[in-house]
């Protein structure tokens, strides 16, 4: 399977803050975070893994030629304006199997995300969505599934069928990437517009509930990070 990364975000709140390396290169426990999620991709059986940088950011590139992670790293360079474009900036090197992409500070247990990929090839859907109830996004994109845990809808705010948000892990089948195309063509922007152009499209689109999945916004979430990719 193919794995994604976007890392093509400008950091700025970190920035704001005090950190002064990229993102991707803010250390957990003494490794980058890009180098924490290539290790779990090549650990869960990854063909490739391919990353999206942004061009202000020559110091990540340069530090992912140094990494092997037993499979082609490919890099694209360039600068986006939604984590939607990055996804399509990278998906002429995810059409022919499925693939499973993340945002760069998106941090789960390894364990459960093991199993959230064994369902992902295993599965015949066009889609697998990894959720989670637990609420560490300052704007949260809600997710509406039925009594099959398959994906009604996407949601701003929450209603009676949202129980979980988006974790930030997608699992996709190459044809969803038709969609992402049509997505571009007709001017839409956000990841989250593209999710729901999935279902108005009657892709279907399974819900894989996780526990906690946080991500790294602001200086004081990287010693939350630190401990809980520590725990056990």
């Amino acid at each position: 399977m193919k794995f994604a990364i976007i890392a093509a975000g400008e950091g700025s709140r970190l920035a704001n803050e005090g950190v002064t390396k990229p993102k991707p290169l803010v250390e957990l426990n003494g490794v980058p975070i890009i180098e924490h999620l290539i290790r779990i991709f090549a650990r869960n059986g990854a063909t490739s893994i391919n990353i999206i940088v942004n061009e202000q950011q020559p110091e990540t590139v340069e530090f992912l030629n140094t990494i092997d992670a037993g499979c082609p790293i490919n890099i694209v360079v360039k600068s986006t304006p939604s984590s939607m474009h990055s996804m399509h900036a990278l998906s002429h090197l995810l059409r022919d199997e499925k693939f499973c992409l993340t945002t760069v500070d998106t941090l789960f247990k390894e364990e459960e995300f093991a199993q959230y990929i064994k369902n992902l090839e295993e599965c015949d859907c066009d889609g697998i969505m990894a959720v989670t109830d637990y609420i560490d996004d300052e704007k949260p994109l809600y997710v509406a599934t039925n009594d099959d845990m398959q994906i009604t809808a996407f949601c701003d705010m929450p209603n009676a069928d949202t129980h979980f948000i988006s974790g930030g892990i997608y699992g996709l089948s190459p044809k969803t990437l038709d969609i992402l195309d049509r997505c571009m063509a007709d001017g839409v922007h956000r990841m989250r517009n593209f999710q729901r152009r999935l279902v108005e499209s009657g892709m279907k689109l399974t819900a894989f509930p996780m526990g906690k999945i946080i991500d790294i916004d602001h200086a004081e979430d990287i010693l939350k990070a630190e401990k809980f990719i520590s725990e056990k």
